[in-house]
């Protein structure tokens, strides 16, 4: 959910990004992950938006994982080989503190090979830096504040005062995402107005996930009795709409909890 909130902040307020990250308010476009190689990292977390001069590679991160480093390195050389000519500037962006070593890894190194790459702890950022452009407001937050539940209703304001009844709803729904990481639910409720971001296509999409999470957690149960009254896998899938693989595990599943 962060990932993805975090990626449409990217594509839909590329020239906030671009001003804070590359000191320009030039508009940046999507560039997908295929365009560079015909087997692309899996990364839910990766961004590429590009202009006709310069790539930024931006990666959100709520938990640091160990291969970033190789990760940044890579799409590094796959831009290279399709855009020899545009500069590159690579940052990974960790959203939440944590006592990792890994969030202070900014190069990869193999043999007589080195890259490097940026990174941003957003608790070390200055928060007025975030009340500077619409899409950089649900990450206010997140930075170095010291009463976070002050900035979220500091934020709100500013939010309600925009004109473009989309862009409030978009970034009032994306701020009570993102505030899900440092505060309680009541309190972003109470800060952020549900009518305000009810026509966000962050907050449908957050919806529809419930609905799709809801609709499988039903066909779970529901193939979790079938089992359990010995019916066959081919009719229990037929029934749910559930794969064979995840019958499967259900199924060995249900077996593992009656044999203990």
């Amino acid at each position: 959910m962060f990932d993805n909130v975090c990626k449409f902040l990217a594509e839909s307020f590329s020239a906030d990004f671009a001003t804070w990250l590359l000191g320009e308010p030039i508009t940046l476009t999507e560039l997908s992950p295929s365009e560079l190689s015909l087997e692309p990292i899996r990364a839910d977390a990766l961004i590429l938006l590009q202009s006709d001069e310069v790539v930024l590679h931006l990666e959100f991160q709520t938990v640091p994982k160990a291969d970033i480093p190789f990760r940044m390195s890579d799409y590094r050389l796959r831009v290279y080989r399709r855009f020899p000519h545009k500069r590159m500037r690579q940052v990974v962006i960790y959203l939440k503190p944590s006592d990792s070593e890994l969030i202070y890894k900014t190069e990869f190194v193999l043999e007589n090979s080195l890259h490097r790459f940026e990174v941003i702890r957003l608790w070390e950022q200055p928060t007025e830096v975030f009340f500077n452009f619409p899409g950089l407001l649900p990450f206010a937050v997140l930075s170095q504040t010291e009463d976070k539940t002050r900035t979220l209703e500091e934020a709100a304001q500013v939010i309600e005062a925009l004109n473009d009844t989309r862009i409030r709803s978009n970034v009032a729904a994306s701020a009570a995402v993102l505030a899900g990481l440092v505060l309680n639910k009541d309190v972003i409720k109470r800060i952020l107005r549900s009518n305000i971001m009810r026509e966000s296509v962050i907050y449908q999409d957050i919806l529809q996930q419930g609905l799709e999470q809801g609709i499988e957690q039903k066909a779970q149960e529901i193939a979790i009795k079938m089992i359990n009254k010995g019916i066959d896998i081919e009719t229990i899938v037929d029934v749910t709409g559930l794969t064979i693989e995840q019958v499967q595990q259900l199924q060995a599943k249900t077996l593992a909890n009656q044999a203990e």
